[in-house]
């Protein structure tokens, strides 16, 4: 007989690894002690972000992730940090001081530390990247997404991250970076006008199956759905049965959506999940791939993710939303 934690893992990760689909308040002190609710989500200025600020954007978020944990290039966190940064990773302390300090930390124990970029997806003021940052040479590394929220100026204001390390082996064959759908990208591809349906698809997919529990959320995805969480099988098939399952056995589940951030047919998130309130849960982010079909409905083909538990104690005083 499977064991009620086995049960529990297995079924999380399903329910979270096809969906991947907060505030600044204090982290609970305890597994057991209520969280603070989220505040709803970050709000992003699309219409009046023009394509040129966009691509700075992403260039700048490439360019000081990269300097920074590759190059130990503390300049660069000058140059396009504020000083009173906000940080909402619980191993960084805030403002611009505190992200140097780690910086260096990291680099004096791992001085071989590479980081590789695989996606960056950007929409109004804020900008996900995807990259697989290895401290050791030979070793697998972990798999980090980061949110970066830009001001008006064109620095970094607020900054998230979720980690999570990079397993030996996958139940699906596809390691947690690739790209398997066509076209074999792993930037946005497709017309600027696909990103409204893309968005609509996956913030629908995420509230008929996370919020609202309804296992008819499968229907948003295609019967291939390519899938990278190392531990679910790709394929849509079996999934309507196994959510209902979920559910059944975990009524109180709560999902809290932080952020949403779309281009073409890429749509990042990032959420909390909790198997009840009682829980501190874990951080997700996650990113879903959106294809037009046949007959003219929009679908999700491909899935990546990163799954954090959220820590008792943090190193500054924001939660990780």
């Amino acid at each position: 007989m499977i064991s009620k934690n086995v049960l529990v893992r297995k079924s999380v990760t399903a329910a979270i690894a096809v969906l991947s689909v907060a505030s600044m308040a204090g982290l609970a002190p305890t597994a057991a002690s209520a969280a603070p609710a989220a505040t709803g989500l970050i709000s992003i200025d699309a219409e009046h972000t023009s394509p040129a600020t966009l691509n700075h954007n992403k260039r700048v978020a490439v360019r000081v992730l990269t300097q920074l944990f590759e190059a130990g290039n503390l300049a660069v966190a000058n140059e396009y940090v504020r000083a009173d940064l906000i940080q909402h990773s619980p191993v960084i302390a805030d403002g611009r001081t505190g992200l140097k300090a780690f910086v260096q930390e990291s680099r004096q124990l791992h001085p071989d530390q590479t980081y590789a970029v695989t996606r960056v997806i950007a929409q109004g003021n804020l900008v996900l990247v995807h990259a697989n940052p290895i401290h050791e040479p030979g070793t697998r590394g972990t798999a980090v997404m980061t949110i970066l929220r830009f001001d008006d100026a064109g620095k970094i204001a607020e900054y998230w991250d979720t980690v999570q390390d990079v397993p030996a082996t996958t139940v699906n064959g596809n390691d947690m970076f690739g790209t398997v759908s066509n076209p074999e990208t792993n930037q946005p591809s497709g017309p600027s006008k696909q990103t409204a349906f893309s968005q609509e698809v996956v913030t629908s997919y995420f509230n008929t199956l996370l919020v609202e529990k309804n296992p008819d959320a499968v229907d948003y995805l295609t019967p291939e759905f390519y899938q990278h969480n190392p531990v679910s099988p790709s394929g849509s098939a079996g999934l309507r049965e196994q959510f209902a399952q979920f559910f059944q056995a975990f009524p109180d589940t709560i999902a809290e959506l932080n952020s949403v951030i779309a281009e073409k047919d890429y749509v990042a998130i990032h959420f909390r999940y909790r198997l009840s309130p009682a829980e501190r849960g874990q951080s997700i982010m996650g990113i879903f791939r959106v294809t037009k079909q046949t007959s003219g409905e929009y679908k999700i083909i491909e899935h990546w993710d990163v799954h954090q538990e959220i820590p008792a104690t943090s190193a500054n005083d924001n939660t990780m939303f």
